[in-house]
């Protein structure tokens, strides 16, 4: 982001609200990315966040400055990435579960080992490996290089963002902080349609 320039993102808003705008915005890490189509979000008092019980040597980074990375290993195989918000000693994050691959496509497919465009950024851990996001990005600002975040082009159409309860947790599984870009074939999985 050019200095001088208006922040993409306010990240000392509510998480849901961080959650939702991210939706439509281009995220680069070195250059290699694409447009955000899916995110989760997690608070301080929410029983599927991280921090919940307060903070630890793992999540130290969610009660960090907003703006930062938090990124951390899920099941012990994957890294996700996730963007801190609300205030300083807070505890709150956005998970970034899906992007849709534009830039460094051969880079993420290197890093990917596969061909298909859309599987490259469906999922938050295979975000991180076509990124190339590991611990080492943790805590790192989001306004500095590695990370470049784009807010989408003025006349560009508005996204229309889907709303709905997160995936792959356990508790506090009716909240509906899961926000993805209605009709992406991105998405890490479709939306359940509504009755």
């Amino acid at each position: 982001m050019p200095s001088g320039s208006p922040p993409v993102i306010d990240f000392n808003a509510p998480a849901d609200e961080v959650a939702r705008h991210l939706v439509g915005v281009t995220l680069l890490v070195d250059g290699v990315g694409g447009r955000i189509v899916e995110t989760e979000a997690y608070d301080w008092d929410d029983p599927a966040s991280h921090s919940f019980r307060g903070p630890t040597a793992r999540n130290a980074s969610m009660f960090g400055s907003p703006g930062r990375a938090y990124v951390y290993r899920s099941y012990g195989i994957h890294w996700c990435l996730n963007f801190v918000c609300r205030e300083k000693g807070h505890g709150a994050a956005v998970l970034i579960r899906a992007i849709e691959p534009i830039m460094g496509l051969d880079r993420m497919r290197e890093r990917r080992g596969l061909d298909e465009v859309r599987l490259l950024c469906a999922g938050p851990g295979r975000i991180a490996q076509a990124l190339g996001i590991d611990v080492s990005f943790n805590g790192k600002s989001l306004d500095a290089p590695p990370f470049l975040l784009i807010a989408p082009a003025d006349g560009e159409p508005e996204v229309v963002v889907d709303a709905g309860p997160r995936i792959g947790i356990s508790k506090a599984v009716d909240i509906p902080w899961r926000f993805g870009e209605k009709g992406s074939r991105f998405l890490s999985k479709p939306f359940r349609r509504k009755p």
